[in-house]
């Protein structure tokens, strides 16, 4: 896989690389047909899901953090292979955990991943409000150069009534901590009142112009974020145009800004 301009650009001791990537349980999309002909493997094991989750691997092994939405945690769809824990070991990346968040027993184990070079200090796991229950966030907790840096994992409900609802858990969950970053599938663009809400409530900020995700094949929508406080800053902010998912992976780099 050819380096990307995001990967050109020296990175600093106080700087962290995030990926946050929607994987669609492994399933690569090239156009909105695929929805339909790729349908069956939503329930059933397919062996090009497998080659794709490796060619994940090679991506996700250029980051620090990685925050994973639609990842499966052991079902018939995956070989009943834990994704997460396959992608880090595959990736080279020593820690990792997940969340189920909509346990479907042997048809499905919807899963919030998070894969990291380093440990975290501190990792939980929250239910967040929806009409049919299944949506979660993952919160962690690492250090940069000595500070704390609250990462929180999410995929947000279609409906935005519910993600308003989702998000007030989200505000409380960075509330207190001194350094935060919401890494998310919001499944809204940067303009909708909910994100706005976040915001104005919370001190996160977005990059100044948020990149097209979805679809992978002709970004058009803004709806994959990572949201900072500010305390840090956004050193680098890019779409990587792979079509491993219906998503785009959305890469990130930040910084502590010291006043430098």
């Amino acid at each position: 896989m050819p380096l990307t301009p995001f990967e050109k650009v020296p990175q600093g001791p106080g700087s962290l690389r995030l990926l946050s990537y929607n994987i669609q349980t492994g399933i690569a999309s090239q156009n909105f047909r695929d929805y339909l002909i790729n349908g069956w493997k939503h329930l059933l094991p397919s062996p090009d899901r497998i080659v794709n989750l490796n060619r994940i691997a090679e991506l996700i092994g250029r980051f620090d953090v990685v925050g994973l939405q639609e990842t499966d945690a052991g079902s018939l769809r995956s070989h009943y292979l834990n994704q997460t824990e396959y992608l880090a070991m595959k990736a080279g990346m020593p820690y990792w955990n997940m969340k189920v968040n909509r346990n479907l027993g042997h048809l499905g184990q919807h899963s919030l991943g998070l894969i990291a070079r380093q440990e975290p200090e501190f990792i939980d796991c929250v239910p967040l409000p929806s009409r049919i229950p299944g949506r979660g966030a993952m919160v962690a907790d690492f250090r940069l150069v000595g500070e704390r840096v609250r990462i929180v994992i999410s995929h947000l409900s279609l409906s935005s009534m519910a993600r308003h609802q989702q998000m007030e858990v989200i505000l409380n969950l960075v509330k207190d901590a001194p350094h935060s970053i919401v890494m998310a599938d919001f499944n809204c663009e940067p303009g909708s009142p909910e994100i706005r809400r976040l915001c104005d409530n919370s001190g996160l900020y977005l990059p100044d112009a948020p990149p097209a995700t979805y679809p992978s094949w002709r970004p058009k929508r803004a709806i994959d974020h990572v949201l900072i406080s500010e305390g840090l800053r956004f050193d680098i902010v890019e779409s990587l145009p792979v079509g491993f998912s219906d998503h785009c992976p959305l890469a990130v780099q930040v910084s502590l800004n010291r006043g430098d």
